[in-house]
């Protein structure tokens, strides 16, 4: 059964709430080369395939706004998580259409 989730978050409302000094549960799914070229400070990085086994890393009562390159795996993520009954928000237009301050390389 496939469903969407309702709750999405754009790229910028992301940033914004990071100026206005926000503490974001933020979680990137993407794979460990794409980490390295650059993410959102303060993000957890948990691969998708690897995401089941390492649930237990999450808060399961807080927000996640769950993160990819361009938002196709990260609703594959929330489907997950949500069925878990995490409250988590997909961040649409992923970090492809991210445009501020605040990423990251390592």
């Amino acid at each position: 059964m496939s469903f969407k989730i309702s709750k999405e978050i754009t790229p910028q409302q992301v940033a914004e709430r990071l100026k206005n000094g926000e503490t974001l549960t933020m979680l990137d799914i993407r794979e460990p080369a794409e980490w390295v070229e650059g993410h959102v400070m303060g993000a957890k990085h948990i691969p998708l395939g690897q995401l089941l086994m390492r649930t237990d890393e999450l808060d399961s009562h807080g927000e996640i706004i769950v993160m990819c390159f361009s938002g196709g795996r990260s609703g594959v993520a929330c489907e997950l998580l949500s069925e878990k009954g995490y409250n988590v928000v997909n961040m649409t237009g992923g970090l492809g259409a991210w445009t501020d301050d605040f990423l990251v390389r390592e």
